[in-house]
């Protein structure tokens, strides 16, 4: 538990659940993970819990929807808002999220269709370069 300041003394903040943390760590991986972490100037630690607490608590919850499922939504909805940075990261995880390549290539489709063509052409730009490091890296 980590103590913050406030005016008169401080108070306990919870840590994020073990399992939000494992959850990152298993679809976007140990290597993205251990740089987002690194810089542990308070604030960035703070917001790094913050971050895994909320959005990752949600994949760590359970529910009817599956890691893969999520995974999905989350490309879709970060096309839709034009958050390409966060797109190409969750593109690059989204296999081990147990996304199939024929789903990943399927998505500038919908994303086209739902979302207009801009977001779509953004989203097959993005998953070629995604694709195209990947091949190198192999």
């Amino acid at each position: 538990m980590r103590q913050l300041s406030v005016p008169g003394g401080t108070v306990a903040h919870p840590e994020p659940p073990k399992d939000a943390r494992a959850v990152r760590r298993a679809v976007l991986g140990d290597a993205y993970v251990d740089a987002a972490v690194r810089d542990t100037r308070p604030a960035v630690a703070e917001f790094q819990d913050y971050i895994t607490g909320t959005a990752w608590g949600v994949w760590a919850r359970g529910g009817a929807l599956s890691t893969r499922d999520r995974s999905l939504l989350v490309l879709a909805m970060t096309a839709a808002l034009g958050r390409m940075e966060e797109f190409r990261i969750h593109a690059t995880a989204a296999p081990r999220a147990g996304v199939t390549q024929e789903e990943i290539d399927e998505l500038p489709f919908q994303i086209a269709a739902c979302c207009g063509v801009p977001a779509g052409n953004a989203a097959l730009r993005c998953l070629t370069q995604v694709a195209n490091r990947s091949a190198d890296e192999v």
